[in-house]
Formats: C-alpha cells, sequence, structure tokens
C-alpha cells in the first residue's frame, strides 16, 4: 500500500487494544501517525509501537478531524457515546464492540472477499463480527459450494477475556482465592466462574435471549447471505482465559457427503482441519494464532442431513484484532 493514513485506536490498554498495536506492527500496516485513546483512567500509560513508545491519551478531550480512521475496542457504551461524532468529523469506524445496530454499521468478514463492502459510502462505519459469529461464517463460507444450511444451532462456550481485562483479572483472583480456601467474594460477575461454568452471559430478554446470543444470530445471517437462516444460540462463559470453543450444528436439505465437507475444509483459506480422531483446543491450538482450528467433523447420530463440528479459535487475535486490521486493509483501497 502506498498511501497512509492517521489513525486512532479507541480502547488501547485492553487485551484487543494491544493485540490491534501488535498487528499493525507485524503487518506493516501504512500508519502515518497512530493515537492511542482511552478513559481518563487509563490514559498516561504508554505502548510500544515500530521502536517507539506512545503514549494512551483520554478519549474524550480527542479531535477526531486528525484521523482518517478510528478502531473503536472499547465497551458498548463508549462506541455509542461517540460514533455520530466520529462519523460528523468525516473519520470512518471500524466498530469491534457489537454496539451499532447492523444495517448503521455491516458485518464485513475479510475471508468473504470484496464483495462484502460493495455500497459503503465515506466516511463509512463497519462492524467486526463477534468472535463466535467469524469463526462459525468462515466454515459456512468454506463449505458453501457444497451445502446452504437452512437451520444453524450454535453453542459457543465462551472464555473469560469476552468480559475484558476485568474478567480476566476476576478469574485470576476467584482461582488464587479457592486454591488457598479463602472466602470468594464475586466482583466482576455475579457468582463463581473459577471451576465452574455460567449458562448465561449478560442479562437476558423476556423470551431468555441474551444480547450477545441474538448478535450472534443477526451477524451469521448477515454474513451467510441467507437472511431466512434459522439461528440458535446459546452462549456460556467457562473457566478459560483466553480462546473459544465452539460446537456448531447446521442442518441440511440433503445427506451430508463427509469426505466433500472434510475436502472443503482442507483447502479453505484460514482454516486448519485437524486430522480424523483427534480434534483442537482453544489453549493447545488456537491461541496465539490466526487461524480457525475445526475438528469432529461428523453427521447427526441419527440424522444425516446434519453436520456436526467442534471449532477452537483466539476471541482476541484472531475473532477481533486480526479481524478489524485485514477488513482496513481492505477498504483502504478503496474508500479511504
Amino acid at each position: 500500500m502506498s498511501k497512509t493514513i492517521n489513525i486512532a485506536l479507541v480502547g488501547a490498554t485492553g487485551h484487543v487494544g494491544e493485540a490491534l498495536v501488535e498487528l499493525l506492527e507485524e503487518r506493516d500496516f501504512p500508519v502515518k501517525d497512530l493515537h492511542l485513546l482511552a478513559s481518563s483512567e487509563s490514559a498516561g500509560q504508554s505502548l510500544s509501537f515500530r521502536g517507539r513508545q506512545l503514549r494512551v491519551r483520554s478519549l474524550e478531550a480527542f479531535d477526531f478531524t486528525q484521523v482518517q480512521l478510528a478502531f473503536f475496542a472499547a465497551g458498548v457504551d463508549v462506541t455509542r457515546a461517540f460514533h455520530e461524532a466520529v462519523r460528523a468529523a468525516g473519520c470512518s469506524l471500524i466498530d469491534l464492540s457489537a454496539a451499532l445496530p447492523l444495517d448503521l454499521a455491516p458485518c464485513v468478514l475479510p475471508e468473504l472477499g470484496e464483495g462484502a463492502t460493495q455500497g459503503l459510502t465515506a466516511p463509512w462505519q463497519v462492524s467486526v463480527p463477534t468472535p463466535s459469529a467469524t469463526a462459525c461464517a468462515v466454515v459456512l463460507a468454506a463449505l458453501k459450494p457444497l451445502l446452504q444450511p437452512r437451520q444453524v444451532q450454535l453453542n459457543a462456550m465462551l472464555s473469560i477475556s469476552t468480559l475484558g481485562r476485568s474478567g480476566v483479572q476476576e478469574l485470576a483472583r476467584q482461582t488464587a482465592e479457592l486454591l488457598n480456601a479463602r472466602p470468594l467474594e464475586t466482583q466482576a460477575v455475579d457468582r463463581q466462574v473459577a471451576f465452574n461454568v455460567l449458562a448465561q452471559v449478560g442479562a437476558v430478554d423476556e423470551q431468555g435471549h441474551a444480547e450477545l446470543e441474538k448478535r450472534l444470530a443477526a451477524e451469521l445471517q448477515q454474513l451467510s447471505g441467507l437472511p431466512g437462516l434459522a439461528v440458535g444460540a446459546t452462549c456460556v462463559l467457562v473457566p478459560v482465559f483466553f480462546g473459544d470453543s465452539l460446537a456448531l450444528a447446521m442442518q441440511s436439505d440433503v445427506d451430508i457427503d463427509i469426505a466433500a465437507v472434510q475436502r472443503l475444509l482442507e483447502t479453505a483459506a484460514g482454516i486448519e482441519l485437524v486430522e480424523a480422531g483427534d480434534y483442537p483446543t482453544a489453549v493447545g491450538d488456537a491461541v496465539g494464532q490466526d487461524l480457525v482450528y475445526v475438528g469432529r467433523v461428523r453427521r447427526g447420530v441419527s440424522d444425516p442431513r446434519q453436520l456436526n463440528l467442534w471449532i477452537a479459535s483466539d476471541n482476541v487475535r484472531k475473532g477481533a484484532a486480526l479481524n478489524a486490521v485485514q477488513i482496513a486493509e481492505l477498504l483502504i483501497k478503496h474508500y479511504l
């Protein structure tokens, strides 16, 4: 890329923000000036970028007319509070918080090619799919030549880093307290998460669905190009620091050809198919990697039209930061 741009990174001191800084350097992204932003409580910290120590500044005082692109890797409330000001400043925005409606900031998945960006006008706003949607959509895209599912059921075992740095600190603290036989007081979550599994991530609506589960369904419908796709999602929180594990079941109108499925997965970009008889894990395979790992490929126990898969993916690096940088690489050629 010959052109360089000025970039703001909101949420620079979080896990995803730090991963974004690393990837911008690793991939030699054409950054002219990188502005690291966070809440006033985190301002003053510094991060290394291209041999320099960049100081983190307060988001509240930043003028977005200084930059052409902003990554928002802070919480939902931050994105909703600032996205209109960012657009008014003529700055494009990549949202990693799932804060904006999909009709306002459509999901983009680089593996789907440049067609995913058609119709955008600068300054544009796009969403990075949630990490679970990213991993599933990569698999669905790889299998599209063979089948288009009419129903998808996703059971997502999410690592505690889904809740950000506070979640990671909470799991570490709870684990230490329990191992040392000290009384447990919960802080960042409402109950014990260490050595436990929590069957709900966030508040639920009157029908019992969490916001993340509804977002997952909407994102998969959009990314698959199948707005009528029936999607069921259950998100649970597990005592793992980083890396998500997903059980994906797809219902087809035809019998599943497992050999053909495996051939497509073996040759698909961004996917590592684990050999039969083995399976990937988040900690042992996915964390720190840029691939989506797939294993346990099989038909349904009693339904030959059902395909079952096990997926492991790094939710911070692959599911969030890498996607955001790849989206920026894709769009900078046309819109900035």
